[in-house]
């Protein structure tokens, strides 16, 4: 499992990766069910850090200050997953394989996306993607596929659990659980 990090602090595991889609949901009469979306959906993780003597200062600055701005890390991918892998054959010919799973963007904007089939653009002729969610924005006549360390999550943090870090003996002890929400 490859390791991932927020503010230099290595996140732990478990991590959650949420993905938050609201759905309106109702019953008719006939007590049939109706649902509705408005086709926008966000990515939101939770998880907690270890901190190193290194790394204090900056996660104490991340816990009181800079909350209104966005920020970017590598979205973390989930354990059981192949990250998305390219091999070039040649200059001209690129060689894309991914498990189902696997989180990835469109180089013409911000929207991380997921694959849900496995990929193989071997140079044959099946050169579709399958992926969820739809696409929030559309892609430019030429855009890269990015993947693995490229593939970025732009956040905010959460603000409804501001319950800040603890140290004991002026040391790091607990970073509390930290939310980022993908900022669309």
């Amino acid at each position: 499992m490859s390791v991932y990090y927020y503010n230099g602090a290595q996140i732990l595991a478990p991590f959650t990766i949420t993905s938050n889609e609201p759905m309106f949901d109702a019953d008719t009469v006939s007590l049939k069910k109706q649902r509705a979306t408005q086709n926008a959906q966000r990515w939101e993780i939770s998880f907690s850090t270890v901190g190193t003597p290194d790394t204090v200062q900056d996660m104490l600055i991340s816990a009181v200050s800079q909350n209104q701005l966005t920020s970017t890390m590598i979205m973390p991918q989930l354990p059981t997953v192949d990250t998305l892998s390219t091999k070039s054959n040649t200059s001209t010919n690129v060689a894309v394989a991914a498990t189902k799973g696997s989180f990835f963007k469109f180089s013409s904007h911000d929207k991380l996306y997921m694959t849900t089939t496995d990929i193989n653009f071997d140079g044959g002729t099946n050169t579709s993607v399958s992926f969820y969610p739809k696409l929030q924005s559309n892609l430019t006549t030429s855009h890269t596929m990015l993947t693995g360390s490229l593939a970025v999550l732009t956040y905010y943090k959460s603000v409804d659990n501001m319950s800040g870090i603890t140290f004991t003996d002026g040391v790091l002890s607990n970073s509390g659980t930290i939310e980022l929400l993908e900022a669309l």
